[in-house]
C-alpha cells in the first residue's frame, strides 16, 4: 500500500526513481513534498481506473421517475455500448495533452493564487530560476481566445535580453524559448553571456500566418543582472532559503530601477523569513559591509570520463548527456557523508556494459570561531 507516511520515509533520490519510472511528468524539478503528493495522486487515479474497470456492466444508478430524464431509444442504445480499447487510449491521450497545456498552478493546499505572476531569480553566474504561478481562470480565457488553436498552441517561457541602444530605453530580444508543461511551477536557466540583464515571460506560442508562431504573453518577471564569472558571487547556493538576502540582491531587488514588489513578494513567502530592507539600504558602507563576518565552505564533486558517443552512462541509475566526441563530466552534491556510486556505461544494442564503482567519503569539521575586540588591534 502506498501511503504519505511510507513515502515521506523514503529519500527525494528513491521518490525521484520513482516518480521517473511511473512516468510522472515534471519529477526531475520537484521536491520531496511535490514528489510525494504526485505519487500518492497518481496511485488514487490507477485505483479508481481499476475500480471502474471492475465495476458490473449493465447496472445504473438509482433516478426516480420524476427526476429521469427522457432518453430516445437510438441514444440509450449508444450508451449501452461499450468504449473500445482504441477510443478509451484515444481519450486517455487527449485528457493527458490537455493535462499538459494547462499551467494553471494548482497548490497543494485551497489557497489558490489571485493573480498571475513570474519571478526570476540568479543563482550564480551561468544558472538563474524562474517561478511562476498562474491562476485557472488566465488559463480558461486563453483557451477560449484561441478557440481551435488551443490544441495547437504551446506553453513556453520566453527568456529576454535587457540592452540599451545608446538612450534610456531598453530593447528586449528573445535569448531563448524553454517549452514547459503543467504540474510544475520552477525551472533551471542556463546562461552563458554573464553578466548580462534578463528578464523572463511565460505565455503561449500558437500558430500564426505563413508558418510563424505568435507569443500570446501571460506576464512578465522582474529584471536582473547575472554576475561575472570571476566576481565574489560566483559560487553554489544549496537552498535559497539559508541566504535570501544575497539571492534577492542578486535578483535586483535593491535597485532602484529594476525593483520588484513580486520578487520580494515570492522571496518572503518561500523563505518564511521577512528582506530587511530599510532606508539605509541606498548608503554604500551599509550595504557592502557587515559587522559580522560572513564565511561559507562548501564542496561539489565532479565526475568526468569517456567512452563510445553512441553509449548510454548512468551515474547512480540517473543518465548523463554524452558529448559528440564521447565525453561527459557531471557535476553532484558532496553530502557530508559516505556513498557509493556505480558508474555504468552500456552499448546501444546492449550487448556490453561496463561498470566503475566509486566510494567517495566526505567529513566536515567546523572550527570554533576566534573573536578580537577592537581595542585590542
Amino acid at each position: 500500500m502506498i501511503s504519505v507516511k511510507t513515502l515521506s520515509a523514503k529519500t527525494s533520490r528513491d521518490l525521484a526513481q520513482m516518480a521517473k519510472k511511473k512516468g510522472v511528468p515534471g519529477w526531475h524539478s520537484m521536491r520531496k513534498t511535490q514528489l510525494v503528493n504526485a505519487l500518492i495522486k497518481l496511485a488514487e487515479e490507477k485505483t479508481e481506473q481499476k475500480r471502474q474497470q471492475e465495476k458490473p456492466r449493465g447496472t445504473a444508478p438509482l433516478i426516480s421517475a420524476k427526476t429521469q430524464p427522457v432518453k430516445s431509444a437510438k441514444r440509450a442504445k449508444s450508451h449501452a455500448v461499450d468504449e473500445s480499447p482504441i477510443a478509451k487510449e484515444i481519450r486517455l491521450q487527449a485528457a493527458e495533452q490537455e493535462r499538459l497545456r494547462s499551467i494553471a498552478f494548482e497548490p497543494a493546499s485551497n489557497k489558490a493564487p489571485t493573480r498571475d505572476r513570474i519571478v526570476l531569480i540568479v543563482r550564480d553566474a551561468f544558472w538563474m530560476q524562474a517561478y511562476w504561478e498562474v491562476t485557472k481562470a488566465t488559463v480558461h480565457r486563453i483557451k477560449v481566445a484561441l478557440g481551435p488553436n488551443w490544441h495547437k498552441s504551446r506553453p513556453v517561457l520566453r527568456l529576454l535580453r535587457v540592452s540599451s541602444r545608446g538612450n534610456t530605453n531598453s530593447f528586449e530580444e528573445v535569448a531563448q524559448e524553454i517549452p514547459i508543461h503543467g504540474g510544475v511551477t520552477n525551472w533551471f536557466i542556463n546562461v552563458k553571456d554573464s553578466p548580462c540583464n534578463y528578464r523572463i515571460a511565460i505565455g503561449y506560442l500558437m500558430p500564426g500566418e505563413g508558418g510563424t508562431e505568435r507569443f500570446h504573453m501571460i506576464t512578465k518577471s522582474n529584471e536582473v543582472l547575472t554576475p561575472s564569472a570571476n566576481a565574489e558571487t560566483d559560487e553554489t547556493w544549496t537552498d535559497i532559503t539559508n541566504d535570501v538576502e544575497k539571492y534577492y540582491s542578486l535578483s535586483g531587488g535593491y535597485e532602484e530601477n529594476i525593483v520588484s514588489g513580486e520578487l520580494r513578494s515570492v522571496l518572503e513567502e518561500k523563505s518564511g523569513q521577512a528582506l530587511h530592507t530599510t532606508a539605509f539600504q541606498n548608503i554604500p558602507s551599509l550595504t557592502r559591509f557587515s559587522r559580522t563576518l560572513n564565511f561559507e565552505v562548501d564542496a561539489h564533486m565532479v565526475i568526468y570520463g569517456s567512452t563510445d558517443p553512441f553509449a548510454n552512462v548512468t551515474i547512480a541509475g540517473t543518465p548523463v548527456e554524452i558529448e559528440s566526441d564521447g565525453s561527459f563530466t557531471v557535476r553532484m552534491e558532496l553530502p557530508d557523508k559516505r556513498q557509493v556510486l556505480p558508474v555504468t556505461a552500456s552499448s546501444r544494442d546492449g550487448t556490453q556494459r561496463q561498470t566503475t564503482v566509486l566510494a567517495i567519503e566526505r567529513n566536515t569539521k567546523v572550527l570554533a570561531a576566534m573573536n578580537r575586540d577592537l581595542s585590542d588591534l
